[in-house]
């Protein structure tokens, strides 16, 4: 027989609500996890003192009773599932799972019984139905009567709200039977009366949800919240979890307290309580009781007289009573050291902290998502600005968080933090993250981990290698962005078009005009040495020798690998920092042995080079002959054509109706041809290396013509 028995889609009744989960029957017990908030009820082997099996609405159901007197009902279970779980129950708990079947008759007389936690109304000696008395919150008498009042379901959209039971009177002389059915029901029922002192009372706490200042006093079995407008009364056993978050300014606290079911004020439902303290903020504490009480109800966890921060007080009184750990920030840091990420969730801004369990946002509105019910996670692109992206989670039941507004710096060890946690990433583009299974994704996850950081490797020796070539300066960077020789050539243009101008004004006009261009010639001039900057500066030839590594990165990229064993998710930056402070640390005769290499691998580099120059000079040599006889075929061609153009202007010249009409024509109607044969011209002047005189009135004349 198996030493363990799994159902999936088992319902549990809680309260009047039926919450489905996971059940596990072992030999140390029966482990029930609660698939919406994540609670597990553990129930020892030792403590089961009955299991029954019956027919239920959702098929079949197991009743068990604990020696303690506490009831756990478990539905969805199928009729051919009993004699597996019978023999079970004989072989490890040494239980007879009893066979039970509901009365049906539909009387409404019969007799009640009081067992444990569950008021059983029978008829003959089957049940005709069962309330747990847990839900009870209020209990009243009246002549031969007996009133129950329920807590309100929210899950159900109709609730069981009361129950009158009629109790016949009895010849029995001193009991009334109304008083002991009431008291019955009132040892065991969920009724909250705020009997006796407060243990210690806590003023004017700052409350973020639901707002304002409350007084909180603290009973030996629940919470009482007295504010200006509302009460609130939370028994200790709906609280499901407690946190403790430091704020992103480093002096305050926020203490949320989990609470299922949720408190009420009107329709509005209040999941979470958060509160709000001040670092700086002191108290003194005296609990309202003796030395051997707090000794013997709190073991050691609280004293009488206690003292130092508020919200240590709070949240130290909290943890006793509740008897729940307090969840805090596990390893994560942020970009500017805090353990929470600044980021909107629907209209609010508030702090993302990722835990070592899950990821909690406070605090409007207040979500907390476990990571075994997250199926995948997704880093989008930020939808108003580049400077920004979306956090996206999508939980198992298909609901869709979205935190937007997360600064870019933040992307890594976001990143970073959920490969390490072993989540579905959706965009990542490959197969294997898109498997829905949490645990076999941690296989492909850890291999992708591993690949990211390669690809960060490598980026990161290839911006170490272009901050090494640009050694020279920032000036030549920008020079070399900047293409001076384009820029000459409109300038040139420009003042060919004045000199046409100019001439075409008159005499008086062409003297002044005339000493202008000369004037920016020599400014061209003087620009021509830079236009042979970016021609002399020639781009890296992937040919070339590398340069050699220094001892620390000789050291670095040998070390790398063990650094990220030993310290397993650490991020891009904190491996350097980690690998500078061991460099740092370690001893002169290690780093000599590192200085040999390095120095082994500069006298390789020199060498390279040698013959790299010797073989690049022959290449170039080669190259400036051919480009000198390319030029000089050029200077020939051109030379031949402008003999042409002047034996036809002066033929132009000659006839002097033309002359008269064309003489007038101002720049606008100049012809494309011309204009362009006046940039020939300049283009021919500056590639003589000197800087053509500016062009007299006649000069300008005959062109137009």
């Amino acid at each position: 027989m198996a030493d363990t028995l799994e159902f999936n889609e088992i319902y549990q009744e809680v309260k009047g609500s039926m919450n489905d989960g996971r059940l596990r029957l072992s030999r140390q017990g029966v482990i029930f996890k609660n698939s919406k908030t994540g609670k597990v009820d553990n129930i020892q082997a030792s403590e089961l003192a009955e299991g029954v099996w019956r027919r239920v609405a959702l098929g079949h159901g197991l009743k068990l009773l604990t020696k303690n007197g506490h009831v756990y009902k478990y539905d969805g279970f199928r009729e051919s599932e009993f004699d597996k779980l019978s023999d079970f129950f004989k072989a490890h708990y040494c239980l007879e799972l009893a066979e039970k079947d509901l009365c049906v008759k539909g009387w409404n007389w019969g007799t009640v019984r009081f067992g444990g936690q569950l008021l059983s109304f029978d008829i003959g000696e089957q049940p005709v139905f069962e309330i747990p008395l847990s839900n009870v919150s209020q209990c009243t008498t009246g002549k031969n009567e007996v009133t129950l009042e329920f807590h309100q379901n929210d899950d159900a959209e109709v609730s069981l709200m009361e129950v009158r039971f009629y109790v016949p009177p009895t010849q029995e002389d001193g009991v009334d039977p109304v008083e002991a059915f009431a008291q019955n029901v009132l040892s065991k029922a969920d009724v909250i009366q705020a009997t006796g002192d407060a243990i210690c009372i806590f003023r004017e706490l700052q409350c973020l949800t639901p707002r304002g200042r409350y007084d909180i006093r603290i009973y030996p079995t629940f919470l009482h919240l007295h504010g200006k407008t509302f009460d609130y009364k939370i028994p200790y056993t709906t609280v499901l979890r407690l946190f403790l978050l430091p704020h992103k300014d480093q002096r305050q606290m926020f203490f949320v307290i989990s609470l299922d079911p949720p408190i009420k004020q009107g329709q509005t439902r209040y999941h979470f309580l958060i509160l709000l303290f001040s670092k700086d903020e002191d108290i003194s504490l005296t609990l309202n009781m003796n030395e051997e009480e707090v000794e013997k109800r709190f073991e050691g966890r609280l004293t009488k007289n206690m003292s130092g921060s508020l919200y240590e007080m709070v949240s130290r009184v909290m943890k006793a009573l509740v008897n729940r750990k307090i969840t805090v920030p596990g390893n994560f840091q942020g970009h500017s050291g805090a353990q929470c990420i600044t980021c909107s969730y629907k209209a609010s801004s508030g702090l993302l902290y990722p835990l070592e369990r899950g990821f909690i946002y406070v605090h409007k509105p207040p979500v907390h998502i476990r990571f075994d019910e997250i199926s995948f996670v997704n880093f989008a692109r930020g939808t108003t600005t580049t400077r920004s992206f979306d956090f996206e989670i999508e939980t198992k039941q298909g609901t869709q968080y979205t935190f937007s507004s997360i600064e870019r710096e933040e992307y890594g060890k976001l990143f970073d933090f959920v490969n390490a946690k072993k989540l579905n990433i959706k965009n990542r583009g490959l197969k294997e993250g898109m498997k829905q299974s949490y645990d076999e994704y941690a296989d492909s996850d850890e291999d992708q981990h591993d690949a990211y950081l390669e690809r960060m490797k490598e980026e990161g020796k290839i911006r170490e290698e272009n901050a090494n070539d640009s050694s020279d300066g920032s000036g030549e960077e920008t020079d070399s962005s900047f293409n001076p020789g384009e820029e000459d050539d409109d300038v040139a243009e420009e003042f060919d078009s004045n000199a046409s101008a100019s001439s075409s004004s008159g005499d008086g006009d062409s003297d002044r005009e005339d000493k202008k261009p000369a004037k920016k010639a020599k400014i061209v001039k003087d620009r021509k040495p830079r236009k042979k900057q970016p021609e002399s500066k020639k781009g890296k030839d992937p040919n070339a020798p590398k340069r050699p590594m220094s001892a620390y990165m000789l050291w670095l990229n040998a070390s790398r690998e063990k650094i990220k064993s030993d310290h397993p998710g650490i991020s891009i930056t904190d491996l350097s920092k980690k690998a500078g402070e061991l460099w740092k640390a370690m001893s002169k005769d290690k780093k000599e042995e590192w200085d040999r290499k390095a120095e082994d691998a500069r006298r390789d580099y020199e060498k390279a080079m040698k013959e790299y120059s010797v073989g690049s000079k022959a290449d170039s040599h080669r190259g400036e002959r051919s480009k000198k006889k390319k030029k000089k075929q050029e200077k020939q061609v051109k030379g031949k054509g402008d003999k042409k153009g002047a034996t036809s202007k002066s033929s132009s010249s000659k006839s002097p109706a033309k002359g008269m009409s064309d003489s007038f024509k101002s720049k606008e109607f100049v012809s494309s041809d011309e204009s362009s044969s006046a940039e020939s011209k300049k283009e021919d002047s500056e590639d003589e290396g000197a800087a053509s005189p500016a062009p007299s009135s006649e000069d300008s004349a005959s062109g137009s013509d």
